[in-house]
Order: C-alpha cells, then structure tokens, then sequence
C-alpha cells in the first residue's frame, strides 16, 4: 500500500526541501522511490537521511508540492534533517539502499526515530480531492491539460460540500497552478 506522506531532504549545503512523496512502509523500513530528476532524490544521494511525515493538513501538502516553500520546522533528532511543525507524527530514516536505474529511483532506508505531535485524523471527501487535484497538478508535464481540467471540475463539488477553509484555499492554489500551467515548485 502506498500511503500519501511529506519527505524532509537535505542538500549538502544543509537546505531544506519539503516535497509530498508516496511511500511504502514495511515494518522498520521506508520505500522511497522519487523521480531521478527530483530535488528530493538528489538530497538522497548526497546526504542519504531524511523524514517522512504523515499529515492530516492538505494545505500543507498541496504548497509542498506546488511552490518552492519550505513550511516552519525544526531540527530532526537523530538524522541529518528537518521536523515539519504541523506534522502529526514521524519517521527519521537513513538510507541502507539505493537503486538509481530507471525513470526513478528506489531508496530503502531504516527508521532511526520517531515521533508524535497529534492524533494524524481520518481525511474527510475534501481533504481526499485536495490531495488527488495536487497529484494532477504535479503531472501538468505528462497528462493532457484538459483531462487535468476535467478531473478538477468534476472534484470541486467535494471540496465545495466537504471542505472547511483549508481545503478550500488549497483547491484553490491547485486550480490556479493548472491555469498557469507549470508547479511553481518544479519537480520536488
């Protein structure tokens, strides 16, 4: 099962990226495999540690993936990265494998710490279109743009009916990245 999460990388300069990632979790290990053109794998390679966060605040998710910004965080425990702030919990991780063939890359790593701020709250219809619209708008470069279109208006009535504030806002950043054309966030 993949399971929707945020990853935390740093660059070896010590930068921090943010970046909405699915994943695997087999027992102690995470599943990682980003694209060979993302910001997060080539953190992966250089630094080979990061964190894995599990949220219930798709508006932190939808602006993970679609700008460049870094939300507030601090200091990861016991690896080299960072702690989301609204992350209701976590999983440090070092790498203890990597595959770089293909398209993407296939990263194992092992948890080395965990964390919990907050019970993580079952996604409601809106928080589920939110995160379904962001995955389309970060494929602007491989589906068709009318497809993408489409499959929005035909999510908005969710996010209209089920939606506090939140998923309002970032429906909306989701609907003006597809109008631009391009994520901001580039490829995370």
């Amino acid at each position: 099962m993949i399971l929707e999460t945020i990853v935390t990388t740093l660059d070896a300069s010590g930068r921090p990226n943010a970046a909405p990632m699915g994943i695997r979790l087999e027992q102690d290990t995470v599943v990682l495999r980003p694209f060979r053109s993302a910001v997060t794998c080539r953190n992966l390679e250089a630094v080979g540690e990061g964190v894995v966060h599990f949220t219930d605040n798709v508006l932190l998710f939808a602006r993970c993936a679609l700008t460049s910004e870094v939300p507030p965080h601090r200091p990861a425990a016991r690896v080299r990265g960072v702690v989301l702030d609204d992350a209701c919990h976590w999983r440090e991780f070092a790498l203890v494998s990597a595959e770089q063939g293909g398209e993407r890359a296939l990263f194992r790593a092992r948890v080395v710490a965990e964390g919990r701020s907050r019970d993580l709250l079952a996604y409601n219809r809106a928080q589920h279109a939110v995160v379904e619209a962001t995955i389309l708008a970060t494929r602007l470069h491989l589906l068709d743009p009318g497809l993408i279109r489409d499959e929005l208006a035909r999510l908005r009535p969710l996010v209209e009916k089920t939606g506090g504030a939140r998923e309002h806002e970032a429906f909306a950043l989701v609907e003006s990245t597809v109008r631009a054309g391009v994520p901001a966030g580039g490829v995370r």
